[in-house]
């Protein structure tokens, strides 16, 4: 009277074709949050609203990074996260760029010829469709105004 019963068997079976695929399942979650991309654009906002020149850093927790003038999207392996700017637009810019100059700290007249050239890079700059691009520097924001033209850039 040792025998087990016939769909003892099926059961067994079934309970380890069931954990087999719940470890898979968790195993394949991600072991990174995603990135903080309202936390970024907290930050992004708190210098576009001062009232003065003004600038931040934030470090990344991205792989990559889609930056526009009215929202910044960061993705990772934990995922991709979005947010959107309170107070723009600001104008996006790469760190090898002349905005990006700017947003390092070089002075606008260093960099351009006139207010009305910084304005029209920064309008040429806002109105370029955003596209994923590798996030391998902090995040640079910086708010200038210089003889008028009055400009957010963030560079990253």
């Amino acid at each position: 009277m040792l025998d087990a019963p016939l769909d003892t068997l099926y059961t067994w079976a079934a309970l380890s074709v069931a954990a087999t695929v719940l470890v898979g399942a968790v195993a394949g979650l991600p072991t990174t949050p995603a990135p903080d991309a309202s936390g970024v654009a907290d930050a992004v906002d708190a210098v576009a609203v001062a009232e003065y020149d003004a600038t931040a850093e934030h470090e990344l927790d991205a792989d990559a990074i889609r930056l526009g003038s009215h929202r910044i999207g960061l993705r990772n392996d934990g995922g991709a996260a979005h947010a959107a700017f309170v107070f723009g637009p600001v104008t996006p810019a790469t760190p090898d760029s002349r905005l990006g100059s700017v947003a390092a700290g070089a002075s606008p007249s260093a960099v351009f010829d006139s207010p009305a050239a910084f304005a029209a890079a920064a309008e040429t700059a806002r109105d370029r469709n955003a596209s994923w691009r590798p996030a391998s520097e902090p995040l640079v924001v910086r708010h200038v105004i210089w003889e008028g033209t009055d400009v957010t850039v963030v560079s990253a």
